[in-house]
């Protein structure tokens, strides 16, 4: 006879969780955008690149990635001998869907001079097909390490990849993919939001459209405007970025006003990730309990894509010489 384990609620949840890392020797990881239940219960929140290095740090043997699936790719990726668990398999990434991987080769093979920086924001194929990975926080480090005779495809974000052509003068191939979050800001309506909190800063993730950009004190990486918040000088902060990473602000700063900017309809709701809304407490203790949904990454496409993200973490170390990346040559595997 079948039968469904009934899932706890309330703090027996959060009882059956804990206990679950503990049995499973499980590290518990949140991005910034989940919701705060779930930031708390982790072991670790951060950006997607940050959190999976952590994890393989660990001598954890599961890795429950509480975020998206490029980023439990990443997890893989970096980890391949840790279980990598996805509470919602179907959280996906509007960025990793507007760059399909054998567009994407077509793209290159029709661009053979160009080398692809490519956001992290993308699948494990696109990573395979690409010269350097480039998160928020590193893109800058590494972008100013090209030498300007290189031509660059940037993908697959082209509010981020106009954003580093319009500030460092560099003509850019940019894919011509957006975040369905950061592209619903409004413009209006972020201004009616500065004449309500006059001397307010407004704080912007480089994946806004360059109409938010331009209104924006500082343009950084969920971590960058995290610290932006702890030197901000002033009361108000207005954050133009997924509106869950104000938790963090709050628990840190709590004598701060932290404003998620608003959407069109004149209010924050319309920029909360639906993607990352669909890892829910149950769905983690689900997951923990019977380690699926599971990443699996064959081999070969896990080393390819594992030798961009290796010469990103080399570049923004520093540890290639004046970031010269030699004679790249784009082999289609």
């Amino acid at each position: 006879m079948s039968y469904v384990t009934k899932v706890p609620t309330g703090s027996d949840l959060l009882a059956e969780i804990d206990r679950l890392r503990k049995e499973r020797n499980a590290v518990i990881l949140a991005h910034y955008y989940q919701t705060p239940d779930i930031q708390d219960i982790a072991d670790f929140v951060g950006d997607s690149l940050e959190l999976s290095r952590k994890a393989a740090a660990t001598d954890a043997d599961v890795i429950a990635f509480c975020g998206v699936k490029f980023m439990a790719d990443t997890a893989k990726i970096l980890s391949p001998r840790k279980t990598v668990i996805l509470p919602d398999m179907d959280a996906g990434c509007s960025l990793e869907d507007s760059c399909p991987p054998e567009k994407f080769r077509a793209f290159r093979e029709a661009h053979p001079d160009h080398i692809a920086l490519t956001y992290i924001n993308c699948s494990t194929e696109v990573k395979a097909l690409s010269d350097v990975i480039v998160t928020s926080s590193s893109a800058e480090t590494i972008l100013a390490q090209i030498p300007p005779e290189q031509k660059i495809i940037f993908g697959p974000d082209r509010h981020l990849g106009g954003y580093l052509s319009r500030k460092f003068n560099r003509e850019m191939l940019l894919w011509p993919g957006v975040c369905i979050v950061h592209e619903a800001f409004s413009e209006t309506e972020l201004l009616k939001l500065k004449e309500k909190h006059p001397g307010a800063p407004v704080a912007a993730h480089p994946e806004c459209p360059p109409t938010i950009i331009d209104h924006a004190d500082y343009v950084g990486s969920t971590s960058g405007i995290l610290q932006y918040a702890q030197e901000f000088e002033g009361d108000t902060l207005i954050v133009a970025t997924e509106p869950h990473i104000i938790h963090q602000m709050e628990k840190a700063l709590p004598n701060k006003n932290f404003i998620g900017a608003p959407g069109a309809d004149g209010n924050c709701s319309c920029n909360i990730c639906p993607y990352m809304a669909l890892n829910t407490m149950e769905k983690l203790y689900v997951a923990l309990r019977d380690l699926e949904p599971r990443i699996e990454i064959e081999e070969g496409l896990r080393l390819r894509a594992k030798r961009s993200l290796d010469r990103m973490l080399d570049m923004a170390s520093g540890t290639v010489g004046m970031g010269d990346l030699g004679k790249v040559h784009f082999s289609g595997d």
